[in-house]
């Protein structure tokens, strides 16, 4: 008798063990393909991207007393360069886009009395002026540019 008891209790705690642990699996959950909504920047913020690398490389050459090149004629594509979907050009954006390449091609004027460093910080400062009317994120990066 005590053969069959404890038969049944090792059946009873085999079989018993199985339906929990089955009972305990979550269910499987079908996999959802995530899509990442990827930033792509606009024609515009590669632009500005380009100009600060450049400027930054002109800021090097300034104060290690090197000779600037040619004014990069690709700045003019500031003029038509596609912004964000979200922004549209304006009366303010078009007059500092103007005076931004003004003071660019000063910048390569060897005529000129002003220093390069004070044409150079021109340059830097009418960005900043600009970013503070619409775009505002950049202006610390900005600001990194500006010869001491």
């Amino acid at each position: 008798m005590k053969q069959i008891l404890g038969l049944l209790v090792i059946l009873f705690f085999m079989f018993g063990c199985n339906n929990s642990e089955e009972k305990m699996l979550p269910e499987k959950v079908e996999k959802q393909d995530i899509v990442y909504d990827m930033y792509e920047p606009s024609e515009m913020a590669n632009l500005m991207n380009q100009m600060y690398a450049y400027n930054l490389t002109i800021k090097n050459a300034i104060v290690a007393g090197e000779d600037i090149e040619e004014f990069p004629l690709d700045f003019l594509k500031i003029h038509s360069a596609e912004l964000s979907d979200f922004k549209k050009r304006n009366l303010t954006f078009e007059s500092f886009s103007k005076l931004f390449i003004d003071a660019e091609k000063e910048l390569y004027n060897p005529d000129s009395e002003i220093s390069e460093t004070d044409r150079f910080n021109n340059v830097v400062n009418l960005c900043i002026s600009c970013h503070q009317t619409e775009c505002t994120g950049p202006i610390p990066r900005i600001k990194k540019l500006l010869i001491q």
